[in-house]
């Protein structure tokens, strides 16, 4: 889930390496989501900072969680989670 305040927007250029990642590895177990959190209560801790927030659920169950848009790191998790 990219974690976002509606004054900065959704981090755009991950959505590609998302994309890119899901095609590379084919696996309907990868879903990516944008959540605002000015509107949902329970990330009313990721409100007020200015880097892209990147939270990573497996079952239901935060697993990961990456902070500012390192695309290798990103990269690694997303693998690593799968």
């Amino acid at each position: 889930i990219d974690v976002f305040q509606a004054w900065c927007g959704p981090c755009k250029p991950v959505v590609n390496l998302f994309q890119k990642i899901k095609n590379e590895v084919g696996s309907n177990l990868l879903h990516f989501a944008v959540a605002e959190v000015d509107s949902i209560d329970a990330l009313e801790k990721y409100r007020g900072q200015c880097e892209p927030v990147f939270l990573f659920y497996t079952g239901g169950e935060l697993v990961a969680v990456v902070r500012g848009a390192d695309a290798p790191l990103l990269q690694k998790t997303i693998l690593k989670q799968l």
